[in-house]
C-alpha cells in the first residue's frame, strides 16, 4: 500500500509524500515532488525534543461536515468529515480593506481591496459557524477590522447569536488615535483584542511594518485597559528583526497587567511571492522561542514551563500561565512540563481552550476575598498569591502556523482556529493563507459567496 501525502510542494502545492528526519538535534521536514523536485525545511531545533513534545489525541469530528472527502487533505476543506476537531476559534474576515501596508500580512491586505461584506452576509457566515461547529470563540479580523464604521454593530450581531467570546484583530491604531472608540467598542459587547504587537522599539516596527508605531501601541494598550477590555499582545517574530526583543515584550506586559492578559508569539511564516524558498536561517522554531523566553526574562520563565496543547496539534503551540506579582515579577501558576501523556479526546482540549481564551482574555473580575479578611491574622504568602491570580494572571503561548514549505497534513487536520471563507465554508487557517512560491492561494480570493446550501 502506497504512503499517503504529508504535506504540499511549495511550486504547485500537490500533495506530497514528505517525512521528518532529526540530525543533531534539529528537525527537517522533507518532501520530494515528481516535478519540482526536493524540499527540505526545518521545522524544530533543540530542546524540547520534537518526538517527545508530541502529544496523542482521539479525533473530534465537526458537527455537520459540509464538503466530502474527495481529493483528499488539502483540497477538501470545508470542514470535510475527515478533519479532525472541530472549532475553536471561528476568524471572520469583516474587511480586505487596511490602513497599513505591511510586508508582513497572512491576508496581503490594503492593495486593490474587495468591497466590504453587507452586515447580512456577516450574519450569514456567523450562522454557518453555528451549523458546522455550534458556538465557539469569535474572532473578526481582515484586513484592518476598525476601517469598517460598523464595526460595533458586527459585535452586537455576533453576541446577539449567543458567541461568547468575540474578539478584534486589530493594529491598534484606531484604538490610539480616536478618543472613546475604545469605549465605543466595548459598550458592543468587544471581550478581547489581538493587539499586533511586535516590540519595544520602533526600529522593530519600521522594519516589519514601515513607520514608528510603539507610541500607538501603547495608547491602544491603555485605551483598552480603560474601558475594561482585556488586551493580548501579538508579536510575529523574525529573525534579525525582533528575536532579542521578547524578554522586553513580556516585561512590559507584566508592567500592563491585569489589563493586558497573555502574549502570544507568532514566528514568522512565508505566504505570498517567495521564488526563491526561505533559508532555515530566516525561521525560528518553537524550542527556539522557548529557550530565548527563558534566556531573556533572567529564568523567571523557564522553557521546561510550557506544555503543548490540548486543542491543535502538539507541534503547532505551546502556552504556560503565570501570576504577575506586586513587584512585576512572575511566578509560574500551573505547569506539570512537557509531558507524552495518554491520548485524550480532540473535544475535550478543544472545550478546555474555549473556556481559558473566554476567562483569561477578556478582562479580568474582581478578586476573590482572601481567608484572613475573615480574620485579624496576617495574610501569609500563599494567600496573597492566591488573590493576586484570581486578576493578574499573565498566560505565554506561542503558534507556529505553516507555508508551503513547513505544511504537515497531520498537523493541519488537528487545526481548530478556522477561517469563514465567503462562501461559508469553514477551512483551517494554515490552508486558507497557504500560497506556492509564486503566489498562487490554495483557498484565499477563491471562495466566492455567499452560498446558501
Amino acid at each position: 500500500m502506497s504512503a499517503l501525502p504529508r504535506s504540499v510542494c511549495p511550486v504547485c502545492l500537490a500533495p506530497v509524500i514528505a517525512t521528518h528526519e532529526s540530525v543533531n538535534g534539529e528537525t527537517f521536514l522533507v518532501k520530494e515532488c515528481p516535478e519540482h523536485g526536493v524540499f527540505r525545511t526545518v521545522v524544530w531545533r533543540g530542546t524540547p525534543d520534537f518526538h517527545g513534545w508530541s502529544r496523542a489525541k482521539i479525533p473530534s469530528l465537526p458537527k455537520e461536515p459540509l464538503t466530502k472527502v474527495e481529493k483528499g487533505c488539502p483540497n477538501d476543506c470545508g470542514l470535510c468529515g475527515a478533519h479532525r476537531q472541530h472549532t475553536c476559534t471561528a476568524l471572520i474576515e469583516v474587511t480586505w480593506r487596511c490602513d497599513l501596508g505591511c510586508p508582513v500580512c497572512f491576508a496581503s491586505s490594503g492593495k486593490q481591496a474587495q468591497t466590504d461584506p453587507a452586515v447580512e452576509e456577516i450574519g450569514f457566515l456567523l450562522d454557518r459557524v453555528i451549523r458546522i461547529s455550534g458556538l465557539c470563540n469569535i474572532q473578526l479580523s481582515g484586513g484592518e477590522p476598525t476601517v469598517r464604521d460598523d464595526l460595533p454593530a458586527l459585535i452586537r450581531l455576533a453576541r446577539g447569536k449567543g458567541f461568547p467570546f468575540v474578539q478584534l484583530n486589530t493594529n491598534g491604531l484606531r484604538l490610539a488615535r480616536e478618543p472613546g472608540y475604545a469605549a465605543t467598542l466595548a459598550e458592543a459587547g468587544l471581550s478581547s483584542v489581538f493587539l499586533q504587537f511586535d516590540g519595544t522599539s520602533d526600529d522593530i516596527y519600521g522594519s516589519l511594518r514601515g513607520k514608528p508605531l510603539l507610541a500607538d501601541k501603547i495608547a491602544a494598550m491603555e485605551a483598552l485597559t480603560e474601558v475594561g477590555v482585556g488586551v493580548v499582545l501579538v508579536p510575529t517574530v523574525v529573525p534579525g528583526v525582533n528575536e532579542h526583543d521578547l524578554g522586553a515584550i513580556v516585561r512590559l506586559a507584566s508592567l500592563h497587567s491585569p489589563g493586558v492578559r497573555g502574549v502570544h508569539f507568532q514566528p514568522v511564516s512565508y505566504f505570498g511571492r517567495y521564488p526563491d524558498a526561505p533559508d532555515d536561517a530566516q525561521r525560528i522554531t518553537l524550542p527556539e522561542l522557548m529557550r530565548s523566553l527563558e534566556e531573556q526574562t533572567g529564568g523567571s520563565i523557564r522553557a521546561i514551563d510550557f506544555q503543548p496543547p490540548g486543542c491543535e496539534h502538539s507541534h503547532c503551540s505551546f502556552h504556560a500561565n503565570y501570576v504577575v506579582t506586586e513587584s512585576r515579577a512572575l511566578k509560574r501558576l500551573s505547569a506539570k512540563g512537557q509531558c507524552g501523556c495518554a491520548p485524550r479526546p480532540a473535544e475535550e482540549g478543544a472545550d478546555k481552550a474555549k473556556a481559558f481564551v473566554k476567562r483569561q482574555w477578556a478582562a479580568p473580575g474582581t478578586s476573590l476575598p482572601m481567608a484572613h479578611a475573615m480574620t485579624t491574622d496576617v495574610p501569609d504568602e500563599l494567600d496573597v498569591f492566591i488573590e493576586r491570580a484570581a486578576t493578574h494572571t499573565l498566560a505565554i503561548s506561542a503558534m507556529a502556523f505553516q507555508d508551503a514549505w513547513t505544511l504537515d497534513l497531520e498537523r493541519l487536520k488537528g487545526c481548530c482556529i478556522h477561517v469563514v471563507s465567503p462562501d461559508g465554508r469553514l477551512i483551517p487557517f494554515c490552508a486558507y493563507n497557504l500560497t506556492s512560491m509564486d503566489g498562487e492561494s490554495l483557498y484565499r480570493g477563491k471562495c466566492h459567496g455567499p452560498v446558501q446550501s
